[in-house]
């Protein structure tokens, strides 16, 4: 935007070139380089001041959008090249000179900032998109209408058709976006680029605990910084924490390392000079950022971590964390690997194979009912939000006032897939779960929860709870389940009943029938994928199966159990020991290998097929796999519920289905 040929060219970057025909000043950030040179004498201490007031805020504050506009007048003007119109230049904190090239066109029309910008200092308007008919306002632009000229203006920050822009108009926005930038690249006046919203990463600290900066500073002959630094020696490092006895903060700017020991601090060169070393110290990223490295060889006293070691285990096969983890962590934690990786310092351009995010566990559900004046009650799905000002909750009809009643668990009863009232059960009550906290009095404590139920019972709830990743409400309710199924499983395997705890009778050293091994292979095949997926709750439904369907056996043979024991073993590991003891083994079964899945032994030999008459249904029944029609049909006329449609009746045909179906039409 040079204002004569041949003066500077102020660069701007800009998402909208459609409305370089709306631009009606500039801003430059307080820290661009062209201020002072561009700014006029008798304008210059006013913006100085103005700079020096936006140098001590932060870039948040600067940004904040609730925050009221502020700006001053360099005196110096520009030329839009587009349109030829003289524009003034003005300096803004809104503006960062860490985004973009730190000086910006303003659009008021059709920016908000640069709307409010241009209101409060009374900069003209110029509207360059006009909005598609039947367009409303949002609430945002309508917030910000006001008066000009007698008239209502509104601004408008959405994409639309060109106006007031010469050759361009009529044409849609991004049409208009693609040709004004091959007219840009054409006569040299623009290109188009891709910027990233980045910014400097602040990784220094004003505490003692964190690792120091390798920097020495120079020092002038009255003990102030130079401006020149230079590293620790490569000999030095690392450069460790001195002995302090008083670390905490003092309050005052220095950080607590300034009153270090001087023989830790100070260094004075062969030559005279002298250094002060870097006073702050790094943030917690500085470890957590590598750790995971480090922990393949962390006794390396010679490098980082050993090339061969880090290409046999890295990258890391699973990483679990919370989301708010995987936002900061993990990309600071990418971040440095990729640096690593360019560097040659790693094998992996990747450091984390598999990321899975762990849902989060909510306090118990809360139980709300709602009451209409005099006491009745009324039903969750009639009541809605009151208005603003007035009542929390009103009748959805009626409009009158409701009163929600916490309500305790034993009032309340399921149905279908609400839950009710017990005493009137058209009544649908609201259940919510809420996030734990101290001032919602909903906080599990989990020593209570061992103290209870045991470890085990925790342990297994958790990951019964549900998918890995989902959120879930607590329910002791649900820990009270969990703890009856591991008393089941401890009655399926011992005999407490007498003083001394033994073997049950019915585990017995004998051959399992093929019943059992299909039975134990099948869970062995469903909870080593389910485990595999890091899908427990389901791994632990096949372990219910399992006793269910062996617990009640009388006859429980030794090597079953002790296969579905190891199946247990990173579920509930301290009642899986105990069985495994019990079972006769001296060692811990954490040694033990992972039962191994046989295909062969989970081959149905049976399969269940419907037996029709007519085309209805009338029972069904099991014969052997792959099995003729001769077998099926002698098998249906033994059933009572199939005989009695077949009785004094003629079977004029059959239609067998192997494995499938079989169907009497009879007369």
């Amino acid at each position: 935007y040079p204002e004569e040929p041949g003066d500077d060219v102020l660069r701007i970057y800009t998402t909208r070139p459609d409305t370089l025909f709306g631009v009606t000043y500039m801003v430059l950030a307080p820290e661009h380089p062209f201020v002072k040179r561009l700014t006029t004498s008798d304008r210059a201490a006013e913006v100085q001041a103005y700079c020096d007031k936006a140098a001590m805020k932060s870039d948040l504050d600067r940004t904040d959008l609730a925050k009221d506009k502020s700006g001053v007048f360099t005196g110096a003007y520009a030329i839009n090249p587009v349109s030829g119109n003289k524009i003034p230049i003005w300096v803004a904190d809104y503006v960062l000179i860490s985004y973009g090239t730190g000086a910006i066109m303003a659009v008021p029309a059709h920016d908000l900032r640069d709307w409010e910008f241009a209101v409060k200092f009374d900069l003209p308007i110029i509207p360059v998109v006009e909005p598609a008919a039947g367009y409303e306002p949002s609430k945002e632009e309508s917030a910000l209408a006001c008066d000009r000229d007698g008239k209502r203006i509104v601004p408008f920050a959405g994409l639309g058709t060109a106006i007031n822009s010469g050759a361009f108009s009529g044409q849609s926005t991004s049409d208009f976006k693609q040709n004004i930038t091959v007219q840009l690249q054409n006569e040299g006046l623009g290109r188009k680029a891709v910027n990233y919203r980045l910014r400097d990463w602040l990784f220094s600290r004003q505490h003692f605990w964190g690792e120091p900066f390798p920097i020495w500073h120079e020092l002038d002959a009255e003990g102030n910084p130079t401006g020149l630094m230079q590293t620790v020696p490569e000999s030095e490092l690392p450069v460790t924490l001195p002995e302090m006895k008083e670390f905490k903060p003092h309050g005052r700017p220095e950080p607590p390392l300034a009153e270090a020991p001087a023989e830790w601090l100070y260094k004075t060169l062969p030559d005279g000079r002298k250094l002060m070393r870097e006073t702050n110290s790094m943030p917690q990223w500085a470890g957590s950022c590598w750790y995971y490295l480090r922990f393949i060889d962390p006794k390396n006293g010679k490098q980082f971590i050993d090339p061969e070691k880090e290409q046999a285990w890295m990258p890391v096969d699973l990483y679990i964390g919370g989301a708010e983890h995987a936002v900061l962590h993990l990309l600071y934690a990418r971040f440095w690997h990729k640096i690593l990786f360019d560097l040659g310092q790693v094998s992996t351009p990747e450091p984390f194979h598999r990321l899975v995010n762990q849902g989060m566990i909510l306090g118990e559900a809360e139980l709300t009912g709602y009451q209409a004046a005099g006491g009745k009650w009324v039903s969750a799905a009639d009541v809605k939000d009151g208005p603003e000002g007035g009542p929390a909750n009103v009748h959805k009809t009626t409009g009158e006032e409701i009163e929600s009643v916490k309500l305790p668990p034993e009032q309340v009863t399921k149905k279908g897939s609400n839950f009710v009232l017990v005493e009137d059960q058209e009544i649908v009550v609201e259940s919510r779960a809420f996030k734990m906290s101290k001032s919602r009095g909903n906080v599990v404590n989990p020593d209570k929860v061992v103290e209870a139920y045991g470890a085990d019972s925790l342990r297994l709830y958790e990951m019964f709870m549900g998918p890995l990743e989902a959120t879930k409400p607590w329910s002791t309710t649900g820990v009270e389940g969990v703890s009856r199924f591991l008393a089941r499983v401890w009655r399926m395997i011992a005999d407490d009943r007498a003083d001394e705890i033994r073997l049950n009778d019915a585990v017995q050293e004998v051959e399992p029938t093929a019943e059992q091994l299909r039975m134990l292979h099948k869970t062995i095949g469903a909870v080593t994928a389910d485990l595999e997926n890091l899908s427990f709750n389901t791994s632990i439904s096949r372990l219910m199966e399992f006793v269910n369907e062996i617990g009640p056996q009388e006859v429980r043979p030794k090597s079953v159990m002790e296969q579905f024991v190891l199946l247990l073993s990173p579920l509930a590991p301290h009642l899986a020991e105990e069985l495994w003891e019990m079972l006769g083994h001296s060692g811990s079964l954490a040694y033990e290998s992972w039962p191994a899945f046989r295909a062969e032994f989970v081959v149905e030999n049976e399969v269940e097929i419907p037996v029709q008459v007519n085309g209805k249904l009338r029972g069904k029944i099991k014969v052997p796999v792959k099995g003729d029609q001769a077998t099926a049909e002698a098998a249906a006329r033994k059933d009572g519920n199939v005989a009695e449609f077949l009785t004094g009746k003629q079977v004029v045909k059959v239609v067998f289905v192997p494995d499938r179906l079989l169907n009497f039409v009879v007369k």
